[in-house]
């Protein structure tokens, strides 16, 4: 997406008077209508260091990094009942100090991811995220754990902000840009036999106990990343896309669900092809495509190599082909020809009339983490955990990025789906999956 960015007065100063005014982009106003208490839209991001960070260099580096990222230090602006958009303020300067240190504790880790998958930070206030540097007396090093609205940021964009920090922190010169994601050689013809109308299954309900509580809940877990013979015609994304599918199916047959040996899966694929340096746009900059496959493709005793190979057809295809962040029918939702209230009232309909065309599951994987994360002297990242919202319908979502040379995935569920037996459950079918995928399981 080409987020808008920081507008300046001649001579590079603040403009006088108002903030800046930025309509929400399409993805914005979408994720505004359909917000709710019950199940925040937040994205969890942790980031493990081996040594403790300076309190106040950090909350001055981090300052400094998001005056650099000025599209960050957004709030969402008072409108009228009659407004027709809403629009982001550019405040400049943040309104709250996002960075806090909470209590070195026991447990104080837990506490922490609790928070971020209860607690979105308010959109009302500049920026629309919160750092808590989490220590607990029993582990050495701390947690950079960052809370984002998904309404204003998305995962890699707020990941860009850390690195800022870090350099900044560390004062290390920042390293080359990463080169963005690969793009395919051409568009390929095989795509999914799956009819584009079908309705697709969704992941059946666990145990969730008499009286569940809403939001989410996950589970996170360090894994080997999967090899891959030299050449091979896939890739670690396509082999975390496999292992997804063969885990639901999975799961679905193992719950008796209704048509689980009939009906196609579907999983959302965010793609990212923004630049990572530091003039990375920031905001909610991917776009969404769904991987399509068959019921029989996941029958037992499917040929995983052979379904490796089509999937990675159907992923490049996927990723090459020109497509709207959230297709072409999200854009005609927000045409501010109605008021901001009516476009929403008829945008919560409308989800909840597709909810059983919903894809069945998300996974968004990161890749390899295109930052060193130096600290300095409290060191590089070891480990960065995702998580992704995972709201019903669709209630799971996996979330994987590599540090290191280690996977480390956030199973991400809905509390009002499954329970916390189901969450293991389910890690444990992913992982054995994910292995039957490396090149050593041959």
């Amino acid at each position: 997406m080409a987020t808008t960015q920081h507008q300046r007065a001649p001579g590079g100063g603040q403009p006088p008077g108002e903030p800046v005014r930025v309509p929400f982009p399409v993805v914005d106003e979408v994720a505004r209508h359909c917000a709710q208490d019950a199940e925040p839209s937040t994205v969890h991001i942790e980031i493990h260091l081996p040594g403790r960070v300076d309190e106040e260099r950090l909350r001055s580096a981090f300052a400094a990094a998001l005056a650099r990222h000025p599209r960050a230090l957004m709030r969402e602006r008072p409108r009228g009942p009659l407004a027709r958009r809403y629009e982001w303020e550019l405040t400049g300067h943040p309104d709250t100090d996002p960075v806090s240190f909470p209590p070195c504790a026991p447990g104080a880790l837990e506490r922490a991811r609790a928070g971020a998958l209860d607690r979105a930070p308010a959109l009302t206030a500049s920026p629309p995220l919160r750092l808590d540097v989490v220590r607990e007396p029993d582990r050495e090093g701390c947690v950079l754990l960052f809370t984002v609205h998904h309404t204003a940021l998305d995962g890699p964009a707020c990941l860009r902000l850390a690195a800022t920090a870090a350099e900044i922190y560390s004062d290390s010169p920042a390293p080359p840009s990463p080169a963005p994601a690969r793009p395919a050689a051409a568009p390929l013809p095989r795509q999914s036999r799956t009819p584009a109308l079908a309705r697709p299954a969704q992941v059946a309900p666990g145990s969730p106990g008499p009286a569940p509580v809403p939001g989410n809940a996950m589970l996170v877990a360090e894994l080997p990343v999967p090899r891959r013979e030299s050449g091979a015609p896939y890739t670690v994304n396509d082999q975390l896309m496999v292992a997804t599918a063969l885990t639901v199916a999975g799961w679905n047959r193992a719950q008796g669900a209704p048509g689980a040996d009939r009906r196609p899966l579907r999983i959302t694929m965010p793609v990212d092809d923004r630049t990572r340096g530091p003039e990375m746009p920031i905001g909610n900059g991917t776009r969404l495509v769904e991987v399509g496959f068959t019921a029989a493709e996941l029958a037992p005793g499917t040929d995983v190599v052979a379904l490796l190979r089509t999937t990675a057809e159907r992923t490049r295809a996927l990723k090459a082909q020109p497509r709207p962040q959230l297709g072409h029918g999200a854009g005609l939702l927000t045409v501010p020809l109605l008021p901001v209230a009516a476009r929403a009232a008829l945008t919560r309909g409308l989800r909840v009339a597709a909810g059983p065309w919903t894809s069945t599951t998300l996974l968004s994987n990161i890749g390899r983490i295109p930052y060193p994360l130096d600290f300095g002297d409290a060191g590089r990242a070891t480990a960065v955990w995702f998580s992704a919202p995972a709201r019903m319908p669709r209630g799971l979502t996996f979330t994987t990025a590599s540090t290191g040379g280690r996977l480390h995935l956030a199973l991400r569920w809905s509390r009002t789906l499954l329970g916390e037996r189901d969450g293991a459950r389910l890690l444990d079918l992913f992982t054995h999956h994910l292995a039957a995928t490396s090149s050593e399981a041959k």
